[in-house]
């Protein structure tokens, strides 16, 4: 089941805090950027954000799961951090200054 728009919009408006943050189509579901780094998807309406070692330490207790069959396994965002924004936000800048720096 795809993605609503809606949950997308939601979710990138919680993200705010994180610094740009934009979405793309991708293969149904959406692609999740933060100043122009690819940072997780959305898939069938879950937040699911790549590892970092910094987000790890961060939050600790969060649930590894892949967000599609074949996919790495990638933080799914619980509804109690999806809903608290500037924690959200924190724990999206965590995971995107824990990844390389965007290639050129």
């Amino acid at each position: 089941m795809a993605s609503q728009q809606q949950t997308v919009d939601y979710i990138c408006e919680q993200l705010g805090g994180a610094g740009d943050i934009s979405s793309r189509r991708m293969f149904g579901e959406y692609g999740l950027y933060c100043d122009g780094k690819f940072i997780g998807v959305i898939c069938d309406d879950t937040l699911f954000l790549k590892v970092t070692d910094q987000a790890r330490a961060l939050e600790p207790q969060i649930t590894l799961a892949p967000a599609y069959e074949g996919a790495k396994p990638s933080f799914m965002i619980p509804a109690e951090i999806l809903e608290d924004a500037p924690r959200l936000a924190g724990f999206a800048r965590a995971v995107h200054d824990g990844l390389p720096a965007k290639k050129k």
